[in-house]
């Protein structure tokens, strides 16, 4: 699946950039930026980053799950933090605009 169109960037890429940070550091702090750096690419439009945001917590949440066993719970707990605060703050506004607004 595409995930970035000005790119060309696929789900599976961007899933095994950051699997490959991850097995740099497994505690470090990824970005969409850092991924697209790794993959020697730079956001044009960034109407990808939500996405790219959601495959990062999900990717890590997976390896974390594989690669620690009693600390699971605590990675869980943390990204569903992370999640929550970004429906709270993250979707607020679409380019300034309200959602009612319609523009046709």
């Amino acid at each position: 699946m595409l995930v970035c169109q000005c790119n060309m960037i696929t789900q599976k890429e961007v899933e095994d950039t950051i699997v490959s940070l991850l097995d740099e550091d497994a505690w470090q702090l990824i970005v969409p930026a850092k991924v697209y750096h790794t993959l020697s690419k730079r956001g044009r439009c960034c109407g990808c980053f939500p996405n790219v945001v959601e495959t990062i917590i999900r990717v890590t949440e997976e390896y974390h799950h594989r690669h620690s066993g009693a600390e699971g719970a605590e990675i869980v707990t943390y990204l569903d933090q992370v999640r929550a605060l970004r429906e709270r703050y993250g979707s607020r506004f679409n380019e300034r605009r309200q959602k009612g607004y319609r523009a046709a």
